[in-house]
């Protein structure tokens, strides 16, 4: 991994979806939050790594038996068994969680292999077992049945629709409490400058608040004392 790409994955896991969010907004980005999808488990770290994708179509029964399987060439199997290290596997199900994406099993493999997490638009299997993995999964709702009865895997690695967001292979995600965002590799290292400054002023600003102080002039920063405020912050805090 190169030392810029380790900068930006640093910086990333200090900011939130939603400071991401402003920051692709103010550049016209408007749908970049993948919808309905929400983690499994207490996000006690802030998941990012690089896209590698999955995408299903719907099942073919003639094409789909639960013999598919045994083909070692599987999509659903290779995917697992290929997402990189440090990447987050990304599963276009088609916003649809009545069959599973994957289990736990499929899941844990994934950990094992060292990605850094999963995110589906659909749902996934054992979900009681996924939650005790420390591994951010993302999903719909929990579903039982076996993704044959429903999805057919198709495509690894190829630009997908994931919860009404298009995610294309090597964009950057962004996990934590309120859902995942989907950033453009090609402005990632602006957007992650611009998001840990917007961090660290907001930090500023909720101890003006708690302080007493009125949030005209200070949120927005209108007022020209308010920079120079936080400017004497920053040296005394960083």
């Amino acid at each position: 991994m190169n030392t810029n790409h380790e900068a930006i994955q640093n910086k990333l896991k200090r900011v939130s979806t939603a400071t991401i969010a402003t920051a692709l907004f103010k550049r016209g980005l408007r749908n970049q939050f993948i919808q309905n999808v929400s983690p499994i488990h207490e996000v006690k770290v802030t998941m990012v790594g690089r896209a590698f994708t999955l995408r299903y179509i719907p099942a073919r029964e003639d094409l789909n038996p639960i013999s598919v399987f045994q083909d070692p060439k599987h999509p659903q199997r290779v995917a697992f068994e290929t997402c990189p290290e440090e990447f987050v596997l990304v599963i276009d199900s088609r916003k649809n969680a009545r069959a599973a994406s994957a289990g736990s099993i499929l899941i844990k493999r994934l950990m094992i292999r060292g990605a850094n997490g999963v995110v589906t638009d659909g749902g996934f299997r054992d979900t009681q077992d996924i939650k005790q993995l420390n591994f951010p999964s993302y999903h719909k709702q929990p579903s039982a049945p076996t993704n044959l009865t429903l999805h057919q895997a198709i495509d690894i690695n190829v630009p997908i629709a994931c919860g009404d967001v298009a995610v294309f292979p090597g964009d950057y995600i962004v996990g934590d409490h309120d859902g995942v965002m989907v950033i453009p590799a090609d402005i990632v290292e602006d957007i992650a400058d611009e998001c840990l400054n917007m961090t660290l002023f907001e930090n500023f600003v909720i101890g003006q608040v708690e302080k007493g102080q009125s949030i005209i002039g200070l949120y927005p920063p209108t007022n020209p004392e308010t920079q120079d405020a936080f400017n004497i912050w920053l040296k005394a805090n960083t």
